[in-house]
C-alpha cells in the first residue's frame, strides 16, 4: 500500500468523521426522547419521566458537546487536506453549510442553554418548547448535512464553468438532489435506533443489576416500541435508498452485492471474498437469482457487474461488501430483538422480578441480549456511511470530481504528523468522555435522590446543577 497525501487525507478524514458520526447519530434521537419524556412529565406528573429525563439529559449535553467539538474538525480539514475540493464546490457546498449553521446551529445553541441551566427561571411551556426546539434543531441539522452529502452522491442544479470550478443554477435540484428523501429518512432512522438502542441496553443492564424499576421499566418499554417499529421501517427505507443506487450509482451497487459480470438472474451472495486483482469473488456462499430478484425485481433483470466498468473507476468492492453486510446484518438483529421484546411485553410484565433470582429465564436472555446490542446503532451507522462514501470512490463529487484531483497539494508527510495528532488527541479527550458517558449511563437514574422535589406545575429543576457531584460533567 502506497501511504501517499491522497490515502493518509482519505485516512485521516475517515478516522474523524467515524468519531464524528457517533455523537450526531445519537444526540439526534436522544433530543427527541427527552421532548417525549418531558411532554409525558408534563401531562402525566409521573415522577419517574421527570427522574429520566434529568438522567439523559446530562447525557445529552455532554454527547452534544462532543459532536460540536469534532465537527468542526471536519470543517477545518475541507480547507486543510482537500483544498482543491473546496474551491471548485464552494459555490454550492459552502450555502448548504452556511444554511446549516443559520438554521440549525444557532436554533441549537440558542435553546440549548434554556433547556440544561433555565429550568427554575422559566415556566415549564417555554423550557419543554426549548427543548423540543432543540430536538427540530438537530433533524434541521441532520437535513443540510444529508442534502450536501446527497448532492455529492448525484450532482443536480449545477453548472461547470470555464475554470472547472461549480456554480448552482437551481437551487431545488442542489437541495433536494434524486437521493436526497430517502437518505435523510434512513439516517434520521437509524438515529432513533440508535439512541433506542442505547437506552434499552441502559434499561436492561440496571434491571439486571438491581431489579426492576419504574425508570428502568419505562424506559425499556420505550425503548422496545421504539425499534420494533423502527427496524422493520428502516429496512423498507433501506431498500428504497437502495433502488436509487442502482439507478444512479451502478457501480456502487455492483460492489455492495459482488457482481463482476453483467447477466440476468445474478445471485445473491450471501458471503463472498471480492478481489479486484482476480476480478471476481476468490468464494461464495449465494442463493442463485435472487440477486436480480433484491436489486431490480426482478430475476429476469440485467445487472450491471464492475467489469462493465473500467478498472479505475471502480470501488474498493471488498470494504463495501462487507460493511453493506455489517449493516444489514446488525438491522435483521434488530428486527429480531425489536419482535422478541414486543413480544414478552404482550405476555405480560416479563422483568417483574429480579432476573436470575427468581424472575423469568426468558427476560434474562433478552436483558442480556438487549445489553449487548447497545452499540450496535453505532456501528451500523458507521457500516452505512462507509458503504456510501467508499462505494462512491473514486468521485467525491459522482461523476464530476475525483478523489485524486480534490486533494490539496501537501506532501505525506505533513498528512501523517496531523493523522498520528488526531488519533493521539481522539484517544485522549474523546475516550475519556465516552467512558463517563459510560459510567453515567452504569448508574442509571437515581429516583429521589437525582433532585429536590418540584412544586407541581413547575419545570424539573437544572440536572447538571442538582444532581450530586459524582454526576456532574
Amino acid at each position: 500500500m502506497d501511504l501517499d497525501a491522497l490515502l493518509l487525507s482519505r485516512l485521516q478524514f475517515a478516522f474523524t468523521v467515524a468519531f464524528h458520526i457517533i455523537f450526531p447519530s445519537f444526540t439526534i434521537g436522544l433530543a427527541s426522547f427527552l421532548a417525549v419524556l418531558e411532554g409525558l412529565w408534563l401531562l402525566t406528573r409521573k415522577e419517574a419521566f421527570k427522574t429520566l429525563y434529568l438522567f439523559w439529559v446530562k447525557i445529552f449535553a455532554i454527547s452534544f458537546g462532543m459532536g460540536v467539538v469534532s465537527g468542526v474538525v471536519l470543517s477545518y480539514q475541507l480547507g486543510t487536506n482537500w483544498s482543491v475540493f473546496a474551491a471548485v464546490t464552494a459555490p454550492v457546498i459552502g450555502p448548504l453549510l452556511a444554511f446549516e449553521v443559520l438554521t440549525a446551529f444557532f436554533l441549537e445553541a440558542s435553546f440549548l442553554g434554556v433547556m440544561l441551566f433555565g429550568w427554575r427561571k422559566v415556566g415549564p411551556g417555554l423550557h419543554f418548547a426549548s427543548t423540543a426546539l432543540v430536538a427540530v434543531g438537530t433533524l434541521i441539522s441532520a437535513f443540510w448535512i444529508i442534502s450536501a452529502n446527497s448532492w455529492m452522491q448525484h450532482p443536480t442544479g449545477h453548472e461547470v464553468l470555464a475554470d472547472g470550478s461549480l456554480r448552482a443554477v437551481d437551487w431545488w435540484q442542489v437541495v433536494f438532489s434524486p437521493t436526497f428523501p430517502e437518505r435523510f429518512a434512513h439516517m434520521a432512522l437509524a438515529a432513533y435506533l440508535t439512541t433506542s438502542l442505547v437506552v434499552g441496553a441502559a434499561s436492561a443492564w440496571r434491571i439486571l443489576r438491581s431489579g426492576p424499576s419504574p425508570e428502568s421499566s419505562i424506559a425499556l418499554r420505550m425503548a422496545i416500541g421504539m425499534f420494533a417499529v423502527v427496524a422493520p421501517l428502516q429496512l423498507v427505507v433501506g431498500d428504497l435508498s437502495g433502488k436509487d443506487v442502482q439507478r444512479l450509482q451502478p457501480a456502487k451497487l455492483a460492489a455492495i452485492e459482488g457482481f463482476w459480470e453483467t447477466r440476468t438472474e445474478q445471485p445473491f451472495h450471501i458471503l463472498a471474498w471480492p478481489d479486484r486483482a482476480l476480478e471476481g469473488n476468490r468464494f461464495e456462499l449465494s442463493i442463485p437469482k435472487v440477486g436480480s430478484w433484491i436489486t431490480a425485481g426482478s430475476v429476469d433483470a440485467e445487472v450491471q457487474g464492475l467489469k462493465a466498468f473500467a478498472p479505475e473507476d471502480r470501488p474498493p468492492a471488498a470494504i463495501v461488501f462487507w460493511a453493506f453486510r455489517v449493516m444489514v446484518g446488525l438491522g435483521l438483529l434488530m428486527i429480531a430483538l425489536g419482535a422478541w421484546g414486543a413480544w414478552l411485553i404482550w405476555r405480560g410484565r416479563p422483568w417483574r422480578g429480579r432476573p436470575g433470582r427468581g424472575g423469568p429465564e426468558r427476560s434474562r436472555a433478552f436483558l442480556w441480549s438487549a445489553v449487548a446490542m447497545g452499540p450496535a446503532g453505532f456501528v451500523a451507522v458507521i457500516a452505512g456511511w462507509i458503504v456510501a462514501e467508499v462505494g462512491r470512490q473514486p468521485y467525491v463529487v459522482y461523476g464530476v470530481l475525483r478523489t485524486a484531483d480534490a486533494v490539496s497539494p501537501v506532501g505525506a508527510g505533513q498528512v501523517s504528523a496531523s493523522l498520528l495528532a488526531f488519533m493521539v488527541v481522539y484517544a485522549v479527550i474523546f475516550v475519556a468522555g465516552m467512558l463517563y458517558i459510560l459510567r453515567l449511563i452504569a448508574q442509571g437514574p437515581q429516583g429521589d435522590d437525582e433532585d429536590a422535589p418540584v412544586a407541581d406545575g413547575q419545570p424539573p429543576g437544572n440536572a447538571l446543577a442538582a444532581a450530586p457531584p459524582e454526576h456532574r460533567p
